[in-house]
């Protein structure tokens, strides 16, 4: 509503430069090669995004949203600069571009999680003076204006829609296992005993798909581990102390359940999972040969099986059932969900800002934030979206990830939260791996946050 190339450990800034440092030379190659920024050319709007596996919706929106812009402003040019990359080789790609006015785009495709970071390191351009005077910007949730909102105050990017996470389950396979079609766990040991059950009266399938390990980025630490960790009643943040937490029972806790998981192979090999290509294949080849039982995703995972998508799935209605993810004991609420979400932003080395900017008002305009959030299956951010009767029709699954929103849980996207959640990352593929322990895993985990965010740490209570 609600993504890879592993990136490697290291320590504070020195590790984030080598990672950039890898690329470099590839960014500056494509962009040298006319996949790059405007440099100045207020003939040519530059728009960068992620290309998503063999998904390619976003590319025919934005195709067509640039037809109507080009025909509506004669002699300007939209350039479609499309990455196709894992979701952490995209983010240091687009960082590398932003860095200087040679290469940077005049837009681009901003997860939500970054855009504090992003700005930390000057890469980014407030948008306070065009949205005060846009009406449109009135017809935003307050919590969507959140996503695009800095510490500083000011806004860097104009969401697109938002989205949730539950469960996917394939309801043939559990009428082979003998399962209801209805299923709705309601604590982690239902998830556990009816991956037992698939494994045993179903050879052949994953049982149980939860994201781990470093290929994977923050679909292991969103889709993954904070699904685990949030439904413990533990945080990674506290957000009246302003700090962040470490020493969690529910960490251990969540790293101990994908441990379980792996080493009762009731999920995916070590092998498969830290692909970074991993969660593209579940969802747009595995799951509709019928190879996954269960899987913990995503509201947009539907739009891979549509007409013209990655894998058209016509039967993908009626086999595909949906549950939400049960807190640890069934405690309340009794489900879990993570939400995040991207944004159009203009860098601040972009060479064409006001063209720039017009781009992202047709964007996201009624119009095109519908058909967005249907071609897309993503939640509105717009109520006059959400209550259109085309939406609500567009998806059978829209009902109930739009359900999820009252008690779903965004990331502490704040500037060093890419650098905790690689360490997240890091510590599930240790334990799924069996490089560490559990508890080993945990403390190597803690002592990284302490040296990431300094005074801005606190134990969690009871620990």
């Amino acid at each position: 509503m609600t993504l890879e190339k592993p990136v490697q450990r290291g320590t504070g800034r020195r590790a984030r430069a080598l990672a950039m440092l890898a690329v470099a030379g590839l960014v500056i190659t494509a962009c040298s090669s006319g996949g790059g920024g405007s440099s100045g050319d207020t003939s040519t709007v530059t728009v960068t995004y992620q290309q998503f596996g063999g998904s390619h919706v976003q590319e025919q929106f934005l195709t067509g949203v640039k037809a109507e812009f080009e025909k509506a402003n004669p002699g300007v040019t939209i350039n479609l600069q499309p990455i196709t990359a894992s979701e952490n080789d995209y983010y240091t790609k687009l960082q590398l571009q932003m860095r200087t006015p040679k290469t940077s785009p005049d837009v681009v495709y901003e997860d939500t999680f970054l855009i504090n970071s992003d700005i930390e390191a000057g890469y980014l351009r407030p948008l306070d003076d065009q949205l005060n005077s846009w009406p449109e910007w009135n017809q935003f949730t307050s919590t969507a204006k959140g996503a695009g909102r800095a510490l500083d105050g000011k806004t860097y990017g104009v969401p697109d829609g938002t989205d949730t996470r539950a469960i996917w389950f394939n309801k043939e396979i559990f009428a082979k296992a003998g399962l209801p079609a209805d299923w709705q766990p309601k604590t982690w040991d239902d998830l556990l005993t009816t991956a037992r059950t698939i494994k045993a009266k179903v050879p052949g399938v994953i049982p149980f798909n939860i994201y781990a390990g470093k290929g994977l980025g923050e679909a292991t630490s969103m889709q993954g581990f904070e699904m685990l960790l949030y439904g413990t009643g533990a945080t990674l943040y506290d957000s009246n102390a302003k700090k962040w937490v470490i020493g969690s029972k529910g960490f251990t806790d969540s790293l101990q359940f994908l441990k379980t998981v792996y080493d009762e192979e009731l999920g995916p090999t070590p092998q498969q999972v830290l692909d970074p290509n991993w969660n593209n294949n579940v969802s747009q080849q595995l799951t509709p040969k019928g190879q996954v039982a269960i899987s913990v995703d995503g509201s947009w995972v539907s739009h891979n099986w549509l007409p013209g998508d990655a894998n058209p799935w016509p039967q993908w209605n009626t086999v595909m059932g949906n549950a939400a993810m049960p807190t640890q004991e069934g405690q309340a609420p009794g489900k879990v969900s993570m939400s995040g979400g991207w944004t159009w932003a203009i860098p601040k080395n972009a060479g064409n800002p006001d063209k720039a900017w017009e781009f992202i008002k047709l964007i996201s305009d009624r119009e095109h934030q519908l058909k967005w959030d249907i071609d897309n299956v993503q939640i509105p951010v717009r109520p006059d979206v959400s209550g259109d009767p085309t939406y609500t029709a567009a998806n059978p699954t829209n009902e109930f990830f739009s359900s999820l929103v009252p008690i779903t849980t965004y990331r502490p996207a704040y500037a060093v939260y890419p650098r905790v959640s690689n360490e997240i990352q890091v510590a599930t593929e240790s334990v799924i791996t069996g490089t560490a322990d559990v508890a080993t895993a945990a403390k190597t985990f803690d002592d990284q946050v302490r040296s990431i965010a300094g005074d801005a740490v606190m134990t969690a209570a009871g620990s």
